[in-house]
């Protein structure tokens, strides 16, 4: 499949042939083109063959799970994932944004809201953290810590940190405010986007997991809880 003009190619993994028509018929109607497959050995295999924009996985097909996938996509590469269950379980969904997953829907769903969310996460794939222009400025230092949002990449004394893309988004959001109290609100309007449809508690999931790869450098302590707050980002000296 190949892109003509600013059409967006959309893969949609999933073994139910009615909700991939479904979500199809809708995507379609809003411009973007749209590819199908079945299992998830095909699935990974287009993804290897072809670009796509996005990615919307269903976790439980044949073959290969959503979960592989998610974790193969993620070694290489941040192409935006909206991931899809039967189950509304809160571990599967705290499981697949910890994975890397953009977003998470539960079966079954609004093909408008479904819609909703590709654009949202496409916004959010299209646009730099923060805002912030590119150049050697826009790159943050603090002590043995440096993020630079347009290689989107932190290392620490040096060592790459192994972030998400999303940890990598809340970590340089933070640091772009040092000192600045954030409650988990704000932070899921700042980093997910006003229109991300989950709760609070995905910023206190991802904050823990990027407080974990800091520990690793002696620097979890750079992002503080305020308590009846949320979060902050703690100078380092």
């Amino acid at each position: 499949m190949h892109r003509t003009g600013e059409t967006m190619p959309i893969l949609i993994a999933d073994d139910e042939e009615k909700i991939r028509q479904l979500v199809k018929m809708y995507l379609q109607k809003e411009g973007f083109a749209v590819a199908e497959a079945a299992d998830g050995t095909t699935a990974l295999e287009m993804l290897q063959q072809d670009r796509f924009d996005l990615l919307i996985l269903d976790i439980m097909l044949p073959g290969m799970d959503g979960w592989e996938i998610c974790r193969r996509v993620r070694a290489q590469s941040d192409l935006p994932i909206i991931m899809l269950t039967a189950r509304d379980d809160e571990i599967d969904r705290v499981l697949g944004l910890e994975m890397g997953a953009d977003d998470y829907v539960t079966k079954p769903f609004s093909p408008r809201e479904l819609v909703a969310r590709v654009k949202a996460v496409l916004r959010r794939a299209r646009s730099q953290p923060n805002g912030q222009t590119t150049g050697d400025d826009t790159k943050l230092q603090f002590g043995p810590l440096l993020i630079d949002p347009d290689g989107r990449t932190a290392t620490a004394h040096g060592q790459p940190l192994q972030l998400t893309p999303r940890e990598f988004e809340l970590l340089y959001y933070l640091a772009s405010h040092p000192g600045r109290a954030f409650s988990r609100e704000q932070l899921l309007q700042g980093v997910w986007g006003y229109d991300y449809y989950g709760d609070s508690r995905t910023v206190d999931t991802h904050v823990g997991r990027l407080r974990d790869k800091l520990e690793q450098y002696g620097l979890a302590g750079v992002i503080a809880t305020v308590r009846g707050v949320g979060y902050k980002f703690e100078v380092t000296k």
